[in-house]
C-alpha cells in the first residue's frame, strides 16, 4: 500500500519570540527586590492597620464610657469592625499555619 506524499506547506515568516507587555515590572519568584513589596512588609502594614483600628474602637467605647461621645451607634460600628478585622486576622493566620503544616507533611 503506498503512502501519499505530504503536500509542502505554505511559506511561513521567521517566528520571533512575543514582546512583554508594557506595565509594572514582575515580583513573582526569583525577581528579587525590584520596587514591588515584599510579602513582609505588607503583612506588617496590615497588622498596622489592625492594631489602628483596635485603638480607635479603645478610644471611641472610653469616650463612650465618661460622656465624652454621645452616638452609640458610632461607637457600635468601630468596635464591631474592630471585632470583626480581628477575626479575619485570626482566620488568615490559621490558614497560614495549616498551609505551613501541610507543607512539612508533603512526601519528597
Amino acid at each position: 500500500m503506498p503512502i501519499p506524499a505530504i503536500p509542502s506547506l505554505p511559506s511561513i515568516g521567521p517566528v520571533t519570540p512575543p514582546t512583554p507587555a508594557p506595565g509594572p515590572p514582575s515580583t513573582g519568584p526569583g525577581s528579587g527586590s525590584g520596587s514591588g513589596s515584599s510579602f513582609g512588609s505588607i503583612l506588617s502594614g496590615e497588622l498596622g492597620k489592625l492594631d489602628a483600628l483596635q485603638q480607635q474602637a479603645s478610644t471611641a467605647s472610653e469616650q463612650l464610657a465618661t460622656g465624652q461621645a454621645t452616638d452609640v451607634s458610632t461607637v457600635a460600628m468601630e468596635v464591631e469592625r474592630a471585632s470583626l478585622a480581628l477575626q479575619l486576622a485570626a482566620q488568615v493566620r490559621n490558614k497560614a499555619v495549616e498551609a505551613y503544616q501541610e507543607l512539612f507533611r508533603m512526601q519528597v
